[in-house]
């Protein structure tokens, strides 16, 4: 059965759609209850979230920020206010209380949607605004907003030009940067990963993933609107509960980030009923170590089809194929849904597997930086293209590998060395649950490689094992001269490690 799906460029037009050609089927679910929205509902609800906002004194255009964990409230939320021509703002919970007073004051919102247990925390922050900023108080579960009224009236359609999304990046090297995503952007990707999956109103997706990320905010809620499919949605993401919670909903994909597949390796292996109807695993947000893919795979039974992507591209951007023989390990893809290419220095483009700077250009590319032309227009080539920041190659077959981030580089002596060639290596000394490389300053080489280990549960090993253990699998050249145990790993809100973050372990 093809999925009834027609070509839409704005987020309104995907709801609209499905609410007229499957009104009657559920859109999304709760796993830990029996709540549930279907298409119909999603668009009534849409149609008094916006009600709601307007009644705050919120006109199309405006920016409502909302600090909420997941639940089927958030998203009617979020896809209430986009549908309503409002620009959405998820604001990231793990953001350090600075940073989200930031975001909240750059943001220029006139209404904050605050769970209950961030209210007060959010009230501070908003009273010392000169600009007047309403808190509206919502239960990420609850079955109505405040004020919602059982009728509302309809507003004009915003265009397809028009921002619909305000998402800031986590900020690892500054304060966050907002993107503005269009109503397009959004329609088109997707619409470009339910194609590139072979998605149909009969697959739903576990979305353990938080709303404020780029990921979960396209990937599980916004595909199932272009193919008519599903979500179900837990509280948060649970190794113990995972594969639980994906059998009882009937779910037949599941979209995760390495992290995540890290914690179920280390988890007791599920009956073989509660993987069996799992069609496939997609992995995003940063690059998965091949020990990990063989390892899930061999395990679990399941496929791993992994992508990338921004936010500033609205999520995926590359993607292996769905047949599994055609699929590369390491490799981040083929371009789905944009072009892609592959810079020097210059700008000028590199041939295939040369090593340089990723570029992107597409539907799916942000609009800019919110009130930051300056970081806007170093973002872009002057042909247009999308600067990454990612360090990479493209095989004769169109797959992208990347190799790591331009500012992450480690330049030893003039060598140039990918952090993450350091992490694989590390990561096939059996003790090893995760390990992560950083360039450390050195004033004979410049930099030093210097690798933070987290031990599995129950292992031991000591800084002489495994010293040894890389010499023989790098040579001495590339073998990091620091090492650091650590319990855990500074990350950002997809669950990516955010390297930088480590480099004051090794000071002194």
């Amino acid at each position: 059965m093809a999925p009834p799906q027609a070509t839409a460029t704005t987020v309104h037009e995907l709801i609209g759609h499905q609410a007229r050609t499957q009104p009657h089927a559920v859109y999304a679910r709760a796993t830990e209850t029996d709540r549930h929205i279907t298409f119909s509902e999603l668009e009534r609800g849409c149609r008094r979230v916006a009600s709601v906002l307007e009644g705050k004194g919120m006109r199309p255009g405006d920016t409502v920020s909302v600090v909420m964990p997941n639940g089927l409230q958030t998203l009617r939320l979020l896809l209430g206010a986009m549908h309503g021509g409002f620009v959405v703002n998820p604001v990231n919970l793990l953001s350090q209380p600075e940073q989200m007073r930031y975001v909240l004051a750059h943001s220029d919102c006139r209404v904050v949607c605050v769970a209950p247990e961030w209210e007060a925390r959010v009230r501070d922050i908003v009273e010392a605004f000169e600009r007047p900023v309403k808190l509206l108080v919502v239960d990420p579960e609850a079955e109505a907003l405040p004020d919602e009224e059982e009728m509302a009236t309809g507003g004009l359609a915003p265009s397809p030009d028009a921002v619909a999304l305000l998402m800031y990046t986590s900020g690892t090297t500054g304060m966050p940067k907002g993107v503005m995503l269009t109503q397009r952007n959004l329609a088109a990707n997707a619409q470009a990963i339910s194609a590139e999956h072979r998605l149909q109103p009969s697959d739903r997706v576990l979305a353990v993933l938080p709303l404020y990320h780029i990921n979960a905010f396209v990937v599980t809620m916004l595909a199932p609107l272009a193919h008519g499919g599903s979500l179900a949605m837990p509280p948060k993401f649970s190794a113990g509960r995972f594969w639980e919670q994906a059998t009882q909903t009937q779910c037949s994909w599941i979209n995760v980030v390495p992290t995540m597949i890290s914690y179920l390796l280390e988890g007791a292996k599920p009956p073989l009923a509660q993987t069996l109807a799992i069609r496939f695993c997609r992995s995003a947000s940063a690059a998965l170590p091949p020990e990990h893919h063989r390892a899930f795979e061999q395990m679990f039974g399941i496929g791993i089809v992994e992508t990338m992507g921004l936010t500033e591209t609205a999520a995926p951007s590359f993607s292996n194929p769905m047949e599994p023989a055609a699929r590369k390990l390491g490799s981040v893809g083929r371009a789905s849904g944009c072009v892609a290419d592959v810079v020097d220095l210059d700008m000028a483009a590199l041939p295939d597997g040369v090593t340089g700077e990723l570029v992107i250009r597409g539907p799916n590319v942000m609009l800019g930086y919110y009130k930051n032309e300056e970081a806007t227009r170093a973002s872009f080539t002057a042909e247009g293209w999308l600067r990454t920041g990612d360090l990479g190659h493209r095989d004769g077959d169109g797959f992208f590998f990347v190799t790591g981030r331009i500012k992450e580089l480690i330049i030893k002596g003039g060598e140039n060395i990918a952090p993450r060639e350091i992490d694989e290596v590390m990561l096939r000394h059996p003790a090893v649950l995760e390990a992560v490389a950083v360039g450390v300053p050195d004033r004979h080489y410049g930099q030093e490689i210097g690798v933070c280990i987290v031990l599995r549960d129950g292992c031991t090993c000591t800084e002489d094992e495994l010293r040894e253990f890389a010499a023989g699998a790098l040579g001495r050249y590339k073998s990091p001269g620091h090492y650091r145990f650590v319990r855990d790993l500074p990350r950002g809100p997809s669950g990516k490690v955010q390297r930088l973050k480590l480099l004051p372990l090794f000071a002194g």
